[in-house]
């Protein structure tokens, strides 16, 4: 199928969609908080039956290129979304930080259907982190085994509960980064790449110390940082400097005249986050990471502790996604042609 078709197909579902939001409003407001079940009593009733996500709440697939078969595997959209979360998060995270990563994987697959290029004439996207990770269910049942049941479960909830939502700014999808552990703030989108974008902006994040990321050393002879950066490093740290972002990442790092920003530094030695500080062991440069990740967007092990905080899938995308809103997938694409 190729992208004029498949775009062609959401404008003729974008009615049918629509129609699948209305109970979910209708019914919303008369839930009341108590009635709400604990992860506790969600896990233990997954344990016994299977939330399937029913068939006509995807009226279409991704075609997705399978890096190691290098095979194309057309799936339906929110058996994709499901699939994502389950590659991308842990399972026993709370149930609404769940339901937000199934909005941020919705919302980035629908904003590459009618934005973006696809990967080749075949495929939509691929399996990795070129765009989303992605593991069908054989690979998944190998990965959990006797959890896969369970696990599988709680993920389903998550996409049944939010399906045919996507996050938008200006009635349009938003570019739905997402990542690891925070530092305790995440990072302004133009502090760490080209570009500013208006709801990608730095807020407190302060859930992520709980994350078992939190924290990471590295230590790096310096005979091999002056390979990584083809620099000379002649007094050791009496040489470098560093200036930091808003977000309390490394903004710029010199050696003498020689400037890299904390993303290359990152990138170049393999580290598990730009905000880091460093110090010398005799012939070695010790670096010290605060969270894991490039920073921007929603915090996966921010949102699970605002999730235990008792914080709904819609406050964790708000505080996340500044400024955004939660809208209809059917209301972005009836527009399209």
């Amino acid at each position: 199928m190729n992208r004029k078709h498949r775009i062609g197909i959401i404008t003729i579902i974008s009615m049918f969609m629509g129609i699948l939001i209305i109970p979910a409003l209708i019914v919303a407001p008369f839930i009341g908080k108590n009635d709400t079940a604990s992860v506790e009593e969600t896990t233990a009733a997954s344990d016994s039956s299977t939330v399937d996500i029913p068939a006509s709440l995807s009226p279409f697939s991704i075609n997705v290129m399978r890096a190691t078969s290098e095979k194309v595997e057309e799936v339906p959209l929110e058996d994709y979304v499901a699939r994502v979360v389950a590659s991308e998060m842990p399972a026993n995270f709370e149930l609404e930080a769940l339901k937000a990563q199934a909005l941020a994987a919705r919302t980035y697959i629908t904003q590459q259907l009618t934005d973006g290029e696809p990967y080749s004439e075949q495929a939509d996207v691929t399996d990795t982190t070129q765009h989303q990770v992605y593991k069908n269910e054989d690979e998944l049942r190998e990965q959990w085994k006797e959890q896969y049941s369970k696990n599988m479960s709680r993920i389903n909830q998550a996409v049944k509960e939010t399906a045919g939502e996507i996050i938008t700014y200006e009635e349009e999808p938003i570019t739905a980064a997402f990542f690891s552990t925070s530092n305790g703030y995440t990072e302004n989108s133009e502090d760490y790449w080209e570009n500013e974008i208006p709801y990608l902006k730095s807020v407190e994040s302060p859930w992520d110390e709980d994350s078992p990321k939190f924290f990471d050393q590295k230590v790096v002879p310096i005979a091999e940082l002056e390979s990584a950066l083809n620099v000379k490093i002649a007094n050791g740290l009496e040489n470098i400097n560093l200036a930091k972002t808003p977000g309390g990442r490394v903004a710029e790092l010199s050696v003498g005249e020689q400037k890299f920003t904390g993303r290359e530094i990152r990138e170049k030695l393999n580290l598990q986050s730009s905000d880091f500080t460093i110090e010398q062991k005799e012939n070695h440069i010790i670096f010290t990471t605060r969270g894991y990740g490039h920073g921007v967007g929603m915090s996966q092990y921010g949102a699970n502790g605002m999730a235990e905080a008792g914080k709904t899938y819609k406050e964790i995308i708000k505080h996340y996604y500044q400024n955004t809103e939660i809208t209809p997938v059917s209301k972005q694409t009836a527009s399209l042609s």
